[in-house]
């Protein structure tokens, strides 16, 4: 089994829609993974980077949310665009992107 550079968890936890936690899935998040997938499949970056679907990462509030390891950095994503800055930044340059980050 290979060895990834980058490792992106993407919460797709499904809830009831009456939940008052919500979910990551209510708020497009199983569409956003799949942008990260095809967008590191275009970039030829399958090697090192491996973008997997998770169950709830307890951050339903600020969701739909993904972490990134090997440094366990969190962010907050909405679009399209989020999912572009943070494959263009944190998986192609190695910074962080401040805006989207979710801080305790």
């Amino acid at each position: 089994m290979p060895k990834y550079q980058y490792h992106i968890f993407s919460c797709t936890n499904e809830r009831p829609v009456d939940d008052p936690k919500g979910s990551c899935a209510a708020k497009r998040a199983k569409e956003l993974q799949e942008i990260f997938k095809k967008e590191i499949h275009n970039r030829g970056l399958k090697k090192t980077v491996r973008a997997n679907k998770a169950g709830c990462l307890d951050m339903c509030a600020r969701g739909p949310v993904v972490v990134i390891y090997p440094e366990g950095v969190w962010y907050s994503i909405q679009n399209e665009i989020d999912v572009i800055e943070i494959i263009d930044k944190h998986i192609e340059k190695g910074e962080v992107v401040k805006r989207l980050l979710i801080q305790e």
